[in-house]
């Protein structure tokens, strides 16, 4: 699974001549299906659709594909120079992956769920996890479900009893400093159950606003209802119910996701899975 360490980045990576790095300070990245990148001298960013000895394939949102040499500090990844070289394992272009990115396990058999559970805020939340990282929670045994709000927390987790073998991860909409909640979740103590957050006030907000054809998500003022503000702005005559669904259909992988929710729930379910989920702590 993937990890989200934080800003691994320096405040200014392009800063000073970077194309004079000495060998070895540039980080090598395998290349791999979905792998988005940009080229450092023309700007064409895309997701990795191919690739051979010498080059690689990259694919826009537009469906635009340019073929690139594999050079040294040819590539940027959230602005980071890297260098992008052929997988060392036996791994192929035609390897089928997943839509979280991981390798997809064939022939997926149904298993018992495990008693360990994740739960999120609303229906909406669990379609959007369901839908990248669903193959995986099958391969895992963990069932996803839904709080219908963060104000039943406590009660939901007296409810769920965890313990060393019923962990519990719950991942909470706008848990930012300061809160309701952030307040909410510092009620949760037990060892067994894991609460994270993503900054976004609405589980709409982690889609990539490009995916959906929009250059932002708006600003909505207090007091005004998240979703209907966020449609009166952008002038989307539908329901609620009905945008989602149009959002959740633009989404095809973990590359249209911002990464503040891609780590959160890979931190939950490396949590859920875990032999000892205090070393995940």
């Amino acid at each position: 699974m993937r990890s989200d360490s934080g800003n691994r980045y320096g405040s200014d990576v392009l800063a000073g001549d970077w194309r004079r790095l000495r060998k070895g300070r540039v980080r090598e990245v395998p290349a791999e299906r979905e792998l988005v990148v940009e080229s450092a001298d023309e700007g064409f960013c895309g997701a990795v659709v191919d690739w051979d000895k010498t080059t690689v394939t990259l694919e826009d949102r537009h469906g635009r594909r340019r073929v690139f040499d594999l050079a040294p500090a040819a590539f940027l990844i959230d602005g980071e120079p890297v260098t992008v070289v052929p997988p060392t394992t036996a791994a192929s272009p035609t390897a089928l992956r997943s839509a979280s990115g991981s390798i997809a396990v064939s022939g997926l058999r149904p298993r018992v769920a495990k008693e360990s559970r994740i739960y999120v805020e609303g229906v909406h939340d669990a379609e959007l996890v369901e839908r990248i990282w669903g193959h995986d929670l099958r391969v895992e045994g963990i069932v996803v479900e839904y709080l219908e709000g963060v104000d039943v927390l406590p009660q939901v987790v007296a409810e769920f009893a965890p313990g060393p073998e019923r962990r519990l991860g719950v991942l909470v909409d706008h848990l930012v400093p300061g809160s309701k909640e952030s307040a909410i979740a510092e009620h949760v103590t037990s060892p067994h159950v894991l609460v994270v957050g993503h900054p976004f006030v609405d589980i709409w907000a982690a889609v990539k606003p490009a995916v959906v054809g929009i250059d932002a998500w708006p600003e909505v003022p207090r007091g005004v209802a998240w979703k209907e503000g966020v449609l009166r702005a952008l002038g989307w005559e539908e329901e609620p119910g009905q945008a989602w669904q149009r959002i959740l259909a633009a989404v095809r992988s973990y590359a249209d996701l911002r990464p503040e929710l891609l780590g959160r729930v890979e931190e939950l379910i490396d949590f859920v899975t875990a032999t000892d989920p205090a070393s995940l702590r």
